[in-house]
C-alpha cells in the first residue's frame, strides 16, 4: 500500500485532487493533504509519504522551494508538480530539483490515473530490486545481538558498516532504509528480551531522514541497548548471580548447562563459574542439583504426583539417574522419602 501527500493552498482544488488520486489506484491506502510547503515539509519529516503532489504558488513556502528542500533531504521521494503556470522556466527549475512529472491545471482524471500508475510502477520495481534475503537479516541480527551481549562497541560499528555497504550496493532508498533499520531495531529488542534476563526498551521510531541517517540512528539505538546492559551489570557482582538463580529456577525441568546461563548473562563461562562459586559458596552444578532436589521433595510430598512425573518435572529423563541423585542428596530413595511422609506409591 502507498501513502500520498497532496499540497495546495486552495481547499477545493486540494480536496478534489486528493479524491482523484485516492481513486486512481487501489494500492493507495491514504492521500493526505497540506496547505503550503512549510506544512508539507513538517508532515514529510514526521511520516514519510511514498509520493508527493504539489502546487507551485502557495503562501509561507512555495512549491519550488518545497521541491528544492525535498530533493536535498529526501532525494528518492517522487514529486509531481501541478500548476497553472505553463511557462518553461518553472518546468526547467522543477526538473533541476528532480521532479518526476509536471501537470498543468485543470488536471484531468485520466492524467492523474496515468501519472499515479507510472510512479507506483517505479516504486514497485525499486522495492523488488531492493529485496534482502532473510538469511542476510538473520546474520545481521545475530552479529548485533552478540556484540551487545558481550559489550563490544567496535563489533557493533563493524556490523552496521557492513549493512550500510550492502544496502548501498543494492540501492535501497531512504524510505526502505528507514523501514529496514526500524524493523531490525525492533527484532533485536525482541531477541534480547527473549533471553529473559534484563528488559530492554524499544528505541523510538526513526522519522523521515536522509539515507545515511538511517544507519546513524541504528548505530545509536544499538549502542543505547548495549549501554542499558552495561548499566544493569556495572558495579554489582551479586546481580548477575541473582539473575542466574532466577533463570535456573525457571528451568529446573531440564538439563541446564553453565555455558547456557553464562551466555544468557553475557558473561564468559569461566568467569561466571568463578563468580557464582564466590557469591554462593556452591558450584553451579551443586546449586542446580540442590534446587532440583528441593523441588523434587516438594512434589513428592503431594500424594497425587507419580514418582516418574516428579523425575521429569525436575529434568531427569532417566528415572534410575533421578533415584540415584535423590538418594545421594537426601540419603533416601524417592519411595523411602515418601514413606517417611506416610505416602505410599
Amino acid at each position: 500500500m502507498y501513502r500520498i501527500l497532496v499540497v495546495d493552498d486552495e481547499p477545493m482544488i486540494r480536496k478534489g485532487l486528493q479524491k482523484l488520486i485516492s481513486e486512481a489506484d487501489p494500492s493507495i491506502c491514504q492521500a493526505e493533504t497540506a496547505d503550503n510547503g512549510a506544512d508539507a515539509l513538517e508532515k514529510i519529516a514526521a511520516s514519510r509519504p511514498d509520493l508527493l503532489f504539489t502546487d507551485i504558488k502557495m503562501p509561507k513556502m512555495d512549491g519550488l522551494e518545497l521541491c528544492r528542500l525535498v530533493n536535498e533531504r529526501f532525494p528518492d521521494l517522487p514529486v509531481v508538480v501541478i500548476s497553472g503556470y505553463g511557462d518553461f522556466e518553472y518546468a526547467r527549475q522543477c526538473l533541476s530539483y528532480g521532479v518526476k512529472e509536471y501537470l498543468l491545471k485543470p488536471v484531468t482524471k485520466a492524467a492523474v490515473v496515468k501519472t499515479v500508475a507510472k510512479l507506483i510502477s517505479g516504486l514497485e520495481a525499486r522495492r523488488q530490486a531492493a529485496y534482502i534475503p532473510l538469511s542476510v537479516t538473520e546474520e545481521w541480527l545475530e552479529q548485533l545481538q552478540e556484540a551487545i551481549w558481550h559489550l563490544r562497541p567496535d563489533a557493533i560499528k563493524t556490523a552496521i558498516a557492513g549493512m550500510e555497504r550492502y544496502c548501498t550496493a543494492n540501492k535501497l532508498d531512504s524510505l526502505m532504509l528507514g523501514e529496514l533499520t526500524h524493523e531490525l531495531a525492533g527484532k533485536l529488542t525482541d531477541r534480547l528480551n527473549a533471553r529473559d534476563v534484563y528488559p530492554f526498551e524499544r528505541p523510538q521510531r526513526l522519522s523521515g531522514q536522509e539515507p545515511a541517517a538511517a544507519f546513524a540512528w541504528l548505530y545509536e539505538a544499538v549502542i543505547g541497548m548495549m549501554e542499558q546492559l552495561r548499566l544493569k551489570r556495572k558495579g554489582n557482582l551479586k546481580e548477575p548471580v541473582e539473575e542466574a538463580k532466577a533463570y535456573i529456577e525457571r528451568h529446573l525441568d531440564r538439563e541446564l548447562s553453565l555455558e547456557e546461563v553464562a551466555d544468557k548473562l553475557g558473561l564468559n563461562a569461566s568467569y561466571f563459574s568463578q563468580l557464582f562459586k564466590q557469591m554462593t559458596n556452591e558450584t553451579f552444578v551443586q546449586y542446580r542439583t540442590r534446587r532440583r532436589m528441593e523441588k523434587a521433595k516438594r512434589l513428592l510430598s503431594m500424594p497425587h504426583q507419580k514418582i516418574t512425573d516428579v523425575s521429569a518435572a525436575v529434568g531427569f529423563a532417566d528415572h534410575p539417574h533421578f533415584t540415584k541423585t535423590f538418594k545421594k542428596y537426601s540419603g533416601q530413595t524417592p519411595s523411602e522419602y515418601r514413606e517417611t511422609l506416610g505416602i505410599r506409591g
